[in-house]
């Protein structure tokens, strides 16, 4: 791209998809978006989104501007510090942020292109419709979503590691869980660091926004395979058969 070139606008799934068309007026505005959490009590998301627009939840998801990732995986680290944080004298300090526990997972193809794969906090949650265990007296199965910032969370007491919901998110949506290869209990959901994800604010190339409100719960639910493909079909000419490594 030559000095005199414009540089590209934002790219995300939600543009590849669809879903949402990502201008950079539209892209500015749903970054600023903020609105307070609700509370989800015994009758769920999907109740409480039945009720009027000031009752409904607020829906936060992170998105990823492909046209700045360079896949450099600096949100990998910065996800396991902050989440996998260890003590040292008795005083808690982030981890060493081994980029393996990371709820965010850079995706690496050939065509190059890059694709980071985080929890797309979608609103019908299949994954925690998979969950077989018995809805408790507050309505949550062993999968169930945070009721301040909507986010999936499993109660390890009450999960049976069957992969349901693993399974329930790699066909239907983005392949975000991965069962723990000692329990097979479900990991890697994006916790959105309580309301200030690092991989965001800690992005070199601000590639990562994260999207609060505006969407309504909204997503992508493309797998990494197929967000390459579109990518590689843009970048560099289609591939043979869809073809990518």
């Amino acid at each position: 791209m030559s000095a005199s070139e414009p540089s590209p606008g934002p790219l995300t799934a939600l543009d590849l998809r669809g879903g949402v068309r990502a201008d950079r007026r539209t892209f500015i505005r749903l970054a600023a978006w903020s609105g307070a959490g609700l509370a989800v009590g015994h009758c769920g998301v999907r109740a409480l989104w039945a009720q009027g627009p000031a009752q409904r939840p607020v829906y936060a998801m992170i998105l990823v501007d492909y046209n700045r990732c360079t896949g450099c995986r600096t949100c990998e680290t910065a996800c396991a510090q902050f989440n996998h944080p260890v003590t040292v004298d008795g005083e808690e300090l982030r981890g060493l942020g081994n980029p393996y526990l990371s709820n965010i997972r850079v995706h690496a193809f050939n065509p190059d292109a890059d694709v980071p794969v985080v929890c797309v906090m979608c609103r019908d949650n299949p994954c925690v419709a998979a969950c077989p265990v018995e809805p408790d007296a507050e309505g949550r199965r062993a999968l169930y979503r945070d009721p301040e910032l909507l986010t999936v969370r499993n109660d390890p007491s009450r999960c049976i590691a069957c992969g349901a919901c693993a399974e329930a998110c790699r066909t239907q949506r983005v392949g975000a869980i991965i069962p723990n290869r000692e329990t097979n209990r479900p990991e890697r959901m994006c916790t959105l660091c309580g309301g200030d994800p690092q991989c965001v604010a800690l992005c070199p190339y601000g590639a990562l926004s994260y999207i609060k409100g505006g969407l309504d719960g909204r997503h992508y639910a493309l797998p990494p395979e197929r967000i390459a493909v579109e990518l590689i079909a843009r970048w560099y000419g289609p591939t043979q058969g869809g073809d990518v490594r």
